[in-house]
């Protein structure tokens, strides 16, 4: 609850024909902050809060606030209702214009902003005078910057050294069958890239930025960092293959340099340094060097298929090769399985890395002049021609080499020769032997190098082999530091921001390249990377595993912000991709898969626990408003039972971080159980300018999750406080999850507040009192009888029916509150007070509970920034601390329903709470206290609470003390009326304007329900002085109790307490239960 200010803004400056002035709460004064400025000409040095030349504009012939559509106004906007620079707010909108004729400003004609659109971009905005121009980062189109990138890193040495072997085990039929199915998955990873990096501009960050801007930063700060760590190692993988490759030159021609381990390293080691020395040249040498690579790759695909139609010589047909044959493909067109590895699996697990690398041209998203058109056209493509490629490849080889061949050119043979098997015999050759004892060299199932074979000139093929390893390394080398920067940007990771710096125009990673390049050496080292190299086969599988369900949750969600310009992909088809995804993973390696899985979850655990604080409007966060929305609803279906009754509390909290303690009080009840929502009541004029509420909720419902407090804030705008609380407990909660308490501070300083806030604090605790009614009374509304008659009556006659003006006002019943609405009332009083505001040198609530001294002050702006807000200090309470063997005393002195016994057995549950002994105090007589005792043990073993002390109060209608009783006439004297030896109509009078004060009568009626308080406090003082809590059942004052009277019960009951004391007051409906039906 506070009071808000009349907020003052600067003046506007512009010279233009008007002027903005806000509109105050004086209206009649016509006066405001705003006025003429002597200076004139539109001065761009001292900007308004609206762009520099909207009042100056004439946009549709006449003056006008208003702006039209322009690129500046949504560029970079996060959250909703995220001011941008140029657009007036709605106050701006709302302000009056105020004519200035001193100063005109003669219209521009400008045929080119005729018609108000904005042409440039703040992007495209010039360099100042005087300035050198920025140079302008490199960017790639969708034929460079992906397609050619994407398939250099999908050919491998698998397409020169694998593809051959495959086609000779499973044959062209199932070859192509393992091709097609790959590039199935393959494909549908491309749709749901193109569809995600569609939805919006995408930023540098690759699939981690698709990743983690769709699903979140929880499962894309896992995925970004395994695939940063997998493309670094990919480095090393790719660069032993070229090793590897070298270093069997070496061999062949007798010049290795050491021996074939340490050849490797050596020769890896150079090899990766070369390479970072092309990607430090930047990113134009980079994109030269893959051309060149990609040049070659082209050459030795032509060089191979011109080989195949080139007659075979002597020396390739003794190898296998006897060019187009009809019957060399129809024997190689099924499969002849053969060895461990000869299984459809087996070789599809073979094949499908081949297939990867599609993820490469969105990886450098950022060096993309328009990814949105660049990743989908170009990705498509490269996964379009590199199957061709592959179905071309399989079918040519299969036609023209035989599967066995001994390479000998003395197993040639004449035609029909009696003893010669196999398919080779037609064409003049005898590979029986060497076939029956599965011993021969060539031929497609036993040499690997017959690409080279069948080739117009072998080391060109050599040539293709290097160009293929080369560039897969030189792009995934690219590839991870673009990745990790921007996750070291994101800061979701600790100790990782360091590599997150970018230099030169384009905003190079070059810590993140030296990292990757010693992660690359490292692994380069070992020369050894059969046992890694599934694992990164499988960081791949998961990465393309997350983007499908990232296409899939996006669609499903139905989020209107889910608005792809790339329509052709299925939402089904995008699930079906990732669970294939998932599937390939356990079939590549099934150890593998686990270990990737254990460290996606992992990292998953880490970020959930940390909650960064982020917001990239993730489908996560539009499923979580599907799933609430649904929830919400289906509980509406749901009839109510007391078995699933939960306290579901709307706490007057005010600003919470002024009441940490009522927050922690009801936080430690609710917490996972049921509904908490703070109000805060904004007491304002009707017409004063109010902040912006939503800035507000947002800075205290971020106190709140920084307390771990699971609760709800909201805020209304009212001219006091009751009307106020009306507003609350009338609109607050959501179908079937709606309060059904009241919880709220003690009025500390109830005897010197004004009478009206007393009147008020009673009043929300009690029935509306209808002793006094004037026009615009909180307590009394008046409605013109012309609007009652329309909503009542809407067929009748207006003017007929009233004869008289005064006959239209109709007074309607006093305004409800909590028990009006059947609300349970939750009161709490602690002996150092609640509100720490003071503490917190912020504003207090004149109304609801103002300082000590009774004084009323000018209360502070309520507008809360809310970083400031959750980073505030957070003040300690009991409730926050272990209470130990302490005791919880419970005096159910009414019936209320069981509400003063729930809500302690609830706190008695939690951990801090839970060595406490609960005890049950309640009145009896002494002359039955053990039946007494029977009945209320046997009725709360019923209930099964668990509570087995039970005390009666046999003493509790003695007489208190005197030297009490004298305190308590004390209290009320200031209030009472003393209209003992008054005329009747002279007291009704006094009682008509001062319905708080308490007559002589009242007093006497009410006599023994005050001794009964007085009474009761003694009693609270000799058995629970030491407790940790007490709760107790509050007595409630019947229509017409003037609110002194009952503000002097609670304030006799409770004073003098060292624990916290809860007075619960449920509705008188039970929520307790020991039936199961």
């Amino acid at each position: 609850m506070a009071e808000l200010p009349i907020a003052e803004l600067p003046p506007a400056r512009c010279s233009g024909r008007f002027t903005i002035s806000t509109l105050l709460g004086t209206e009649e004064g016509g006066h405001g902050p705003y006025t003429p400025t002597e200076s004139s000409g539109c001065d761009s040095a001292q900007p308004t809060q609206l762009s520099g030349s909207t009042l100056c504009t004439r946009t549709f012939g006449y003056n006008t606030v208003d702006v039209v559509p322009a690129y500046e106004h949504y560029a970079n906007s996060k959250g909703v209702g995220d001011t941008r620079k140029g657009r007036p707010s709605l106050a701006d909108l709302h302000s009056i214009l105020k004519p200035d004729p001193g100063h005109l400003c003669a219209p521009v004609s400008d045929p080119q902003r005729s018609n108000g659109l904005t042409e440039a971009s703040p992007e495209e905005t010039s360099a100042e005078p005087g300035t050198d121009p920025a140079l302008e980062p490199v960017r790639f189109g969708w034929v460079k910057g992906v397609m050619i990138r994407c398939m250099l890193n999908i050919w491998g040495v698998i397409l020169y050294l694998r593809l051959p072997w495959i086609t000779a085990q499973a044959g062209i039929a199932l070859t192509w069958l393992i091709i097609l199915m790959s590039v199935t998955v393959t494909t549908i990873t491309g749709l749901s890239i193109s569809a995600i990096s569609t939805n919006g501009k995408v930023k540098s960050g690759g699939t981690y930025f698709l990743i983690s801007r769709s699903l979140g930063p929880e499962l894309g700060g896992s995925i970004g960092l395994i695939f940063a760590f997998a493309n670094a190692v990919a480095v090393a993988m790719h660069t032993v293959g070229f090793a590897e490759t070298v270093r069997d030159l070496l061999q062949e021609h007798n010049s290795l340099i050491v021996d074939p381990t340490n050849d490797i390293r050596i020769i890896g080691v150079v090899t990766v340094t070369v390479l970072l020395g092309i990607s430090l040249a930047g990113m134009e040498w980079e994109a030269k060097a893959q051309i060149l690579f990609f040049l070659v790759i082209l050459v030795s695909f032509i060089n191979y298929l011109v080989g195949t139609v080139i007659p075979a010589t002597a020396e390739k047909q003794a190898k296998g090769f006897f060019s187009y044959r009809a019957d060399i493909f129809a024997q190689n067109f099924v499969p002849n399985w053969r060895g461990p590895e000869g299984s459809f699996f087996s070789l599809f697990s073979i094949f499908f890395p081949s297939a990867t690398g599609i993820l490469a041209g969105a990886n450098i998203s950022g060096d993309l002049k328009d990814p949105a058109v660049a990743i989908p056209k170009g990705t498509l493509m490269a996964i379009f021609w590199t199957t061709m490629s592959y179905l071309v490849l399989s079918a040519t080889i299969g036609a023209c080499v035989v599967r066995d061949a001994s390479g000998s050119l003395n197993d040639s043979v004449a035609l029909g020769s009696p003893g010669c098997e196999g398919l080779a015999c037609t064409f003049g050759w005898n590979f029986t032997a060497c076939a029956q004892r599965q011993s021969c060299r060539y031929g497609l199932s036993n040499y690997y190098q017959s690409m080279s074979m069948v080739s117009g000139f072998g080391p060109l093929i050599t040539a293709g082999i290097f160009g293929a390893t080369l560039s897969s390394a030189l792009a995934c080398l690219v590839s991870a530091p673009k990745v990790f920067q921007c996750l070291c940007r994101d800061q979701l990771y600790p100790l990782i921001g360091f590599f997150g710096k970018g230099y030169g125009r384009n905003s190079e990673p070059i810590r993140g390249y030296m990292l990757t390049y010693i992660i690359a050496v490292g692994f380069i080292l070992i020369a050894e990377l059969n046992a890694i190299a599934p694992i990164i086969s499988n960081f791949f599988l998961c990465s393309y595993a997350l983007i499908n369900f990232s296409c899939f949750h996006a669609s499903i969600t139905n989020s209107p912000g889910w608005r792809p310009s790339f329509r052709y992909y299925s939402k089904w088809a995008a699930l079906f991709g990732a669970a294939v995804s998932v599937v390939i993973m356990f079939l590549l390696t099934w150890w593998a898969a686990l270990i990737a899985f254990g460290i996606v979850i992992f990292l998953l655990g880490y970020v959930l626990y940390k909650k960064p604080d982020v917001n990239w409007g993730s489908s996560m966060q539009a499923s979580s408003y599907n799933m609430a929305l649904n929830y919400s609803v289906g509980l509406s279906e749901v009839d109510e039972h007391i078995k699933n009754y939960r306290p579901q509390c709307l706490v007057l909290t005010g600003p919470p971080n002024f009441r940490p303690a009522l927050v922690d009080f009801v936080g430690t009840f609710t917490k996972n159980l049921s509904l908490m929502l703070c109000g805060n009541v904004l007491i304002a004029p009707r017409k004063q300018k109010m902040p912006d509420s939503w800035l507000t909720a947002d800075g205290h419902t971020k106190w709140l999750m920084k307390r771990k407090i699971k609760a709800f804030y909201t805020d209304v705008v009212a001219e006091n406080l009751r009307s106020g609380v009306q507003m609350l407990i009338q609109a607050a909660g959501l179908g079937k999850m709606r309060p059904n308490i009241l919880v709220l501070g003690y009025k500390r300083n109830w005897r010197t507040a004004s009478p009206q806030s007393l009147e008020d604090y009673v009043g929300i605790l009690q029935y509306g009192h209808t002793s006094s009614s004037v026009p615009g009374d909180a307590r009394t509304w008046w409605w013109p009888c012309s609007w009652v008659q329309g909503m009542l009556w809407p067929h009748a006659g207006s003017a007929t029916q009233h004869e008289t003006a005064t006959a239209n006002l109709l007074l309607l019943p006093p305004s409800s509150d909590a028990f009006d609405f059947k609300y349970g009332v939750c009161l709490m009083r602690m002996k150092e007070g609640l509100n720490v505001s003071q503490v917190l040198q912020a504003h207090i609530n004149p109304t609801f509970e103002a300082a000590e001294n009774g004084t009323r002050g000018r209360a502070a702006p309520s507008t809360v920034d809310p970083t400031t807000l959750a980073c505030e200090q957070q003040a300690s309470t009991i409730f926050q601390s272990e209470q130990g063997k302490k005791t919880i005393d419970i005096y159910w002195l009414f019936d209320d329903g069981g509400l003063t016994l729930l809500i302690p057995y609830l706190m008695g549950r939690k951990k801090r709470w839970g060595k406490c002994k609960i005890r049950v105090f309640v009145g009896g007589q002494i002359n039955r206290m053990d039946e007494e005792r029977k009945v209320i043990v046997s009725l709360l073993s019923k209930f099964r609470l668990g509570f087995h002390e039970v005390h009666i109060l046999p003493d509790i209608n003695q007489k208190p003390q005197p030297e009490h009783i004298k305190r308590f006439d004390d209290l009320i004297a200031p209030f009472r009326l003393n209209d003992g030896f008054k005329d009747e109509a002279i007291v009704n009078e006094m009682r008509q304007g001062c319905p708080w004060k308490i007559s002589d009568e009242e007093i006497d009626k009410n006599r023994v329900k005050s001794l009964r308080q007085v009474r009761l406090n003694e009693i609270l003082l000799d058995y629970s002085r030491d407790a940790a809590l007490i709760a107790i059942t509050p007595p409630v004052g019947r229509k017409g109790c003037p609110s002194s009277l009952y503000m002097a019960w609670l304030e006799t009951l409770s004073q003098d307490l060292r624990p916290p004391v809860i007075l619960i007051r449920g509705n008188q409906e039970n929520v307790l239960t020991f039936y199961c039906q």
